[in-house]
């Protein structure tokens, strides 16, 4: 990171979370709040436990439910040392917990195992008081797998996400093995840096890596040529964002945005941003405030008024016009 001063780059050294005095749980208690900061706008993720026993007395940090309904453990380390310190491998770790996911046999018995005891620790969060932390529960959790048409996939796969500050490579070549062999695993680097008393953090994603094609962004439009002749589908770094399609006049600033099923409305702006009641705010945000999970599928949740279609049907039809054009 480089701080810009009368045209000179002068650069920002970063700092650990052990100099700040942040401890384990402190990154644990950020991610649990901010889960969008390890997960895309083409997800959406329910946060459903906390410091989760499992039957061997292990505890997972942060345990969630994705929009396919995949059971996704996320583990923390503060840093490389706190990796190599344990007896266990990071990964390995992880991978027991996970599972011991896997005998979650249905959303009730989740909600009772995870779900309800989270909700009863964090029950200030959580709208109606009325109910039971476990009706509770299996109303937030089933409307947010029957939005995301999940019912039918409810835990047939479990994810694991390693997030720490840095990486030791025995972890990370681990990491790529179980990909490259069919475990659904990714490695978040979050790197802190001090400026001025406040505290910035960047996020960085290791693995699984990316396809080179990924990063060919601006050449989309051949890239959508093969995808029409062989019906493969764009990966999610490939889709184009808000920003470009404002750029190609695709959706215009100050089109109306509707939330998906609901009647919360906001305008759009130039930035990407959209407007609620005078507040700018992420489009991001907006929903997730709307929705009450802990990260939206923002272009499927984003309802394109003046059309009546979300974002993402809107991109992919401009993305076959192209195409057919070429």
């Amino acid at each position: 990171m480089y701080k810009i001063l009368a045209n000179k780059a002068v650069k920002v050294d970063e700092v650990t979370f052990y100099k700040l005095q942040m401890l384990e749980s402190d990154i644990e208690e950020l991610l649990r709040s901010n889960i969008d900061m390890v997960c895309d706008e083409e997800e959406s993720m329910l946060i459903v436990g906390k410091q989760v026993r499992n039957a061997q007395h292990g505890r997972s940090d942060l345990t969630a439910v994705d929009n396919n309904g995949n059971i996704v453990l996320i583990e923390i380390k503060r840093d490389r040392k706190d990796i190599e310190s344990r007896k266990e491998a990071f990964e390995f770790q992880a991978i027991r917990y996970a599972a011991s996911y896997a005998k979650i046999v249905d959303s009730e018995d989740l909600v009772s195992k995870i779900y309800a005891p989270y909700i009863e620790k964090y029950r200030s969060e959580f709208e109606y008081q009325s109910l039971t932390s476990s009706e509770l529960g299996n109303r937030k959790l089933n409307e947010f797998l029957q939005v995301n048409g999940a019912e039918n996939n409810f835990n047939k796969n479990q994810k694991v996400v390693l997030v720490a500050s840095e990486f030791d490579e025995q972890t990370l070549s681990a990491v790529a093995w179980l990909n490259s062999n069919g475990v659904n695993m990714s490695c978040y680097k979050l790197i802190p840096f001090k400026i001025h008393d406040e505290v910035y953090i960047n996020v960085e994603k290791l693995l699984p890596l990316a396809n080179y094609e990924d990063y060919y962004v601006n050449f989309f439009e051949k890239s959508s040529t093969s995808i029409k002749k062989t019906g493969k589908k764009l990966s999610r770094q490939r889709l184009p964002k808000i920003d470009s399609l404002l750029e190609w006049g695709v959706v215009q600033a100050g089109d109306l945005i509707i939330a998906k099923d609901r009647e919360d409305e906001a305008t759009l702006l130039s930035n990407g941003n959209v407007e609620v009641n005078g507040v700018e705010q992420s489009m991001q945000k907006w929903l997730k405030d709307i929705y009450g999970w802990s990260s939206v599928q923002t272009y499927v949740f984003a309802i394109h008024k003046q059309t009546g279609k979300s974002l993402s049907k809107i991109r992919e039809e401009y993305m076959d016009k192209i195409a057919e054009e070429i």
